[in-house]
């Protein structure tokens, strides 16, 4: 049974299911980045008309759209698709040794790049989850944190809101060496 929720942004929708999604963490995929993509699955949500991004995790899908086309005409489509690949898989649609788009892990050990993840992971990645999104950590230099948002938090309206009254705060907060957050 697949279900959606609405997000902030009112391109971006969350497709939430009992089933598990991803065993290798949080993967946002664009369509522009479709030739590279090797999961089938992934490559055919992508080919939907309108389809932009889709930000993959381990318990729900977001997925952006164009303003071009209708979530009416888009969300049956896409619940379709996930519901056929569950009927014929077991298994996730991302799993071990499957991962793309490898992440080089930041081989830094910083005390501080260790505490303002530590803040991301618990404080701010389980809200903004809740609206269809992920946070990353990009880098810390001279007091700001650069930061990437994905899924629909990618170009949501409500983003910078988010940014600066809600992480940046946090960060401050938890971590003196914060001075700024700026998205990249």
């Amino acid at each position: 049974m697949i279900y959606t929720e609405n997000t902030p942004n009112p391109n971006a929708l969350k497709f939430v299911s009992k089933n598990i999604f991803s065993e290798v963490g949080v993967q946002e995929f664009q369509k522009k980045d479709e030739k590279k993509i090797q999961n089938s699955f992934i490559k055919n949500l992508l080919q939907f008309d309108g389809v932009e991004l889709i930000l993959i995790s381990k318990n729900f899908i977001s997925v952006k759209k164009s303003d071009s086309v209708s979530w009416d005409k888009l969300r049956p489509s896409i619940i379709s698709e996930i519901n056929d690949y569950f009927e014929k898989n077991e298994k996730p649609i991302l799993i071990k040794n499957q991962k793309e788009n490898e992440e080089i892990e930041d081989k830094e050990n910083d005390l501080i790049i260790k505490q303002i993840k530590e803040v991301l992971d618990t404080k701010i990645k389980p809200a903004v989850s809740k609206d269809g999104g992920d946070i990353k950590f990009v880098s810390f230099k001279d007091g700001t944190v650069n930061v990437e948002l994905r899924g629909s938090c990618s170009g949501c309206p409500s983003s910078v809101m988010t940014l600066k009254n809600g992480v940046q705060n946090l960060l401050r907060h938890y971590v003196k060496e914060v001075n700024n957050v700026e998205a990249k």
